[in-house]
């Protein structure tokens, strides 16, 4: 919901980091395999129990995951770039429900319905930047976004903020796991209608 504003806002301070990043050659993919690598340690400090760790380890990977896109713009944009970034988050999404699930068996439920509605919310997502990207589309509002990011109540940022207050408030996990799972579900429905709205009518 918030993130076409925040990509505005970032924008600026992102290049200027990214600059002297290309200058000392570091490439955007390397980031975003690092960035990475430290969703994965987060996710096991979670199944640890040692959620400050897991905490600082999921800003760390979102705030590589936002340096990884500005340093590929600063440089050479590739196919495989975009792939590799939107898969990876993709994974590390999935991977913090499931490191509750390990963490205290008693919340698997919760996080498996938090995966089923991450599910739903990516795959309407993808499947229709596909369609999209063929037929030409584009979101004026995420020009710099490789595909064509179709909007909704439930964005990476606020998937960030659930994220952070599970880490933050364990004992609460699966009430926000299930009322963000809803939202999910929400966002998954607008998005199968705006989606075939959109497509049908060109």
């Amino acid at each position: 919901m918030f993130d076409a504003a925040l990509v505005a806002r970032l924008k600026s301070p992102l290049s200027r980091i990214a600059k002297p990043l290309v200058q000392r050659g570091v490439t955007a993919n390397q980031l975003t395999w690092i960035g990475f690598g430290i969703g994965v340690l987060g996710a096991l400090a979670v199944s640890l129990d040692a959620l400050e760790w897991a905490l600082a380890c999921l800003l760390l990977n979102r705030l590589l995951d936002g340096l990884d896109g500005a340093v590929a713009r600063a440089s050479t944009p590739t196919d495989a770039g975009a792939f590799l970034d939107i898969v990876l988050d993709f994974l590390i999404y999935s991977l913090y429900p499931l490191a509750f699930a390990l963490r205290d068996p008693s919340d698997a439920l919760a996080a498996a319905f938090l995966i089923f509605c991450f599910v739903t919310t990516g795959t309407t997502f993808l499947a229709f930047s596909i369609f999209a990207k063929a037929r030409g589309l584009e979101n004026s509002r995420l020009k710099e976004k490789s595909i064509y990011y179709l909007e909704g109540l439930t964005e990476g940022f606020e998937t960030l903020l659930v994220l952070c207050a599970m880490c933050l408030f364990p004992g609460w996990f699966q009430i926000i796991a299930m009322g963000f799972g809803g939202l999910c579900l929400v966002t998954a429905s607008m998005r199968i209608h705006r989606g075939f709205t959109l497509l049908r009518g060109n």
